[in-house]
């Protein structure tokens, strides 16, 4: 399908207790390779075979979490004409000047219904992923430091309101609904996956009571082995492990889950459905999600921890 729109997830700034301590998790366990610090104490980090200048950024605070979660869009004209939808919608948003992130283009930011700061933009600095253009080989030095995803892939996000949320990302945005869970009433939908291309999601979403939380931001793997060996790297460094190494039965994408320093839950997530817009969402009952296996297929269960502990 031809990319129009929104591309793909961009960045998200990350809020960390101790940003060394924070540093040396990404770039040394997971295996981020840090692209710059700015004036304001900020951390920059890109996946080895991501070509922008970043999709991660670190910065410390009194409390773990998200400050927002980016977007990139096709070019300049689609970026404006996003912010008139917005608008005409009935959104309120801001234009952030070029250069307040590193190496990125002018941003348009606005909240949406789950109390979430989401941000679009059209330009950030190619930097590449260290391999020549021309007759590459198939990775190069920083594939091999950690655990060393391939790319930021997606993120899940607690809040309220997660159908107005799906209305708008729909509707406005362009994003198709991949699979939902509905709530023991069998008709709320109380999760939603998302996606603005066909991977199985881009961005899902959980009902919850307390706006603006953070589940996890996932990195991309590009096999069952390496989750293994993420799992194997996770414990050589004592990272504490919330669930896996296992599969969802929703996404059928196979994980781990885990926590860095400061409680923020990151996924090492490898495979998952490769939906085409014009596909029907797969419906999960809430019984579907634990006992059907949607959550953890191999043990048919939920696990407390996945569905309350957020930043």
């Amino acid at each position: 399908m031809a990319l129009t729109g929104v591309l793909r997830p961009g960045h998200a700034q990350l809020r960390v207790l101790d940003l060394e301590e924070g540093v040396r998790h990404y770039r040394d366990v997971l295996g981020l390779v840090e692209t710059g610090r700015d004036a304001s104490g900020r951390v920059y980090f890109k996946a080895w075979d991501e070509r922008d200048h970043n999709s991660l950024i670190l910065r410390q605070a009194d409390q773990a979490g998200v400050d927002f979660v980016g977007f990139k869009v096709a070019n300049k004209a689609t970026l404006d004409q996003l912010e008139a939808d917005l608008k005409a919608y009935g959104l309120s948003t801001e234009r952030i000047p070029a250069g307040d992130l590193m190496e990125t283009g002018e941003r348009v930011r606005f909240k949406i219904p789950t109390g979430h700061l989401i941000e679009l933009y059209a330009e950030k600095k190619m930097v590449g992923n260290g391999l020549p253009s021309v007759n590459p080989a198939p990775w190069g030095k920083d594939s091999e430091v950690g655990i060393a995803p391939l790319r930021f892939d997606h993120c899940l996000l607690y809040g309220p309101n997660v159908n107005q949320t799906l209305d708008l990302f729909t509707k406005v945005l362009g994003f198709t609904l991949t699979e939902y869970v509905t709530l023991p009433d069998g008709e709320t939908k109380g999760a939603l996956w998302l996606t603005c291309g066909i991977k199985a999601h881009d961005i899902a979403f959980v009902e919850h009571p307390e706006p603006g939380k953070l589940h996890h931001l996932s990195f991309l793997l590009e096999s069952w082995e390496k989750v293994l060996r993420a799992g194997d790297i996770m414990s050589m460094n004592k990272v504490p492990i919330d669930i896996g190494p296992t599969r969802h039965g929703v996404t059928r994408g196979t994980t781990i889950y885990a926590w860095d320093p400061s409680g923020n839950r990151f996924e090492t997530f490898c495979g998952g459905t490769q939906p085409y817009p014009d596909w029907d969402p797969i419906h999960w009952t809430w019984e579907g999600l634990g006992e059907g296996g949607g959550l953890d297929y191999p043990q048919r269960k939920l696990h407390e921890t996945f569905l309350t502990v957020v930043t």
